[in-house]
């Protein structure tokens, strides 16, 4: 029995998962919005017609969360809040047919691949004429930017292939269009993402073109950072650090996921490369750019990972000195290779090790943040939260990074803006700064 008036042609967009998915959101918002439907993301009022869950499928929390949405708008289905419910995403497309069984409620589900299909069953057209357009659901001064879907690497642990199969570049001119677009529109940073921003061009011009692409991207007019998202270390490309370095408006950052640090470990993850050469790549992107902030994420409790392979993972993290770092205990995902082995380190000793990784971490930070004070940062300003205003320097990502925070008190700077900040202390995540001229 319904209980309120559902608007018509509205539909609520909820996203969970990775930049990679908000990405994929925006652009199935702008399809809608150009279909005439009223679209909203993540609506704080249940009063949407249609409900539209984009999933995600990566690892088992990840996984939990999207199964327990679904099942919360299935029940509104069932209650008369929503009269539609759409499932999108990685977990549609890894456990269709499992979730049609168990979650019949849902309307239809529908894969990473799918949107045409999506749109036609919502009576929607697939307008060719908006490829590259979306309905931003960040802050409007800067944006995620997808540059290439799929992965072809071998991982043992990763799921992803499954879910978005081989990775597929896109082209130059088309992002250096879309760039453009973003520019006139407001934002000023693009954070760009794939699954493996170090294979972009190679399906394309046959060689690793990052650099190229970066370079044209830092040419347009309006966007004044660019940031770079998920490398792969095996074939990075070292051309692109020569571009960061050269051209103001591209970061001194680098997301770099290395998962291990025991040369044992990296083997059987099927990563292609040892701790020593991770090392040595580590010490040359310092060569290259030395003020450059690189941010990692590891995994504690793979499969048959010892005592001896965590703490050759702990020294080399103790030693090496991320400026970034977060740490994953590991997942045992069906149809990956790493399913085939057993699942033999027990979750609390995964937990344990995480948390001594990031207690490790959290002192280096405090360490390396310290050595900012005195120093006046040029920083962008995402938001007011009680008394301060919080941005972020050139080395730090929304949600994931350090923050910079100025007193209210202090002056004013508009949200979306740049400013010069000194910064003036600082803690283990947090820098704090008065405004300077």
């Amino acid at each position: 029995m319904k209980t309120k008036t559902l608007k018509k042609n509205k539909v609520n967009v909820v996203t969970l998962g990775c930049s990679k998915n908000l990405f994929d959101s925006e652009v199935m918002m702008a399809q809608l919005k150009a279909n005439k439907f009223d679209v909203e993301h993540e609506a704080r009022q249940d009063d949407s017609e249609i409900v539209i869950i984009n999933t995600c499928g990566f690892i088992d929390n990840a996984k939990q969360e999207s199964i327990d949405t679904i099942l919360r708008y299935a029940e509104a289905k069932k209650g008369g809040q929503v009269e539609k419910v759409y499932v999108t995403g990685c977990l549609s497309e890894r456990y269709k047919s499992e979730l049609e069984t168990e979650i019949p409620e849902v309307d239809s589900y529908f894969g990473t691949r799918e949107l045409p299909r999506l749109l036609k069953t919502l009576k929607a057209d697939y307008k060719h004429e908006l490829v590259g357009e979306r309905l931003l659901t960040t802050p409007s001064h800067y944006a995620y930017f997808k540059i290439a879907e799929g992965c072809d690497r071998p991982c043992s642990f990763c799921a992803i292939p499954l879910m978005r199969g081989g990775h597929r570049s896109t082209p130059i001119e088309d992002l250096v269009k879309q760039a453009e677009q973003l520019a006139a529109k407001g934002v000023k940073e693009l954070m760009l993402i794939a699954q493996d921003l170090t294979y972009y061009g190679l399906d394309l011009y046959k060689k690793r073109n990052l650099a190229e692409l970066v370079d044209r991207l830092s040419d347009v007019e309006g966007i004044e950072w660019i940031r770079l998202h998920y490398a792969f270390p095996t074939g990075f490309p070292m051309d692109v650090l020569d571009v960061m370095k050269n051209r103001s408006n591209v970061c001194n950052y680098l997301d770099m996921p290395l998962q291990h640090g025991s040369t044992r470990m990296l083997k059987a993850m099927r990563r292609g490369t040892t701790r020593e050469k991770t090392e040595q790549l580590i010490t040359d992107i310092r060569n290259v750019v030395p003020d450059i902030a690189i941010r990692t994420t590891l995994i504690s409790g793979y499969p048959g990972e010892t005592e001896a392979d965590f703490q050759e993972m702990y020294d080399w993290v103790e030693k090496t000195r991320f400026e970034r770092l977060g740490i994953f205990t590991y997942s045992h995902e069906e149809n990956t290779h790493a399913y085939n082995f057993e699942d033999d380190v027990p979750d609390q000793l995964k937990k344990e090790r995480a948390d001594a990784i990031m207690e490790l971490q959290s002192g280096i930070s405090y360490d390396l943040n310290q050595k900012h004070i005195g120093q006046t940062r040029k920083v962008l300003f995402d938001r007011i939260e009680g008394d301060y205003f919080i941005g972020r320097s050139e080395y730090d990502s929304p949600e994931v990074d350090n923050e910079v925070l100025v007193k209210k008190s202090d002056g004013y700077v508009r949200i979306g803006d740049f400013a010069n900040v000194e910064i003036t202390s600082a803690d283990h995540y947090d820098l704090y700064g008065s405004l300077r001229d």
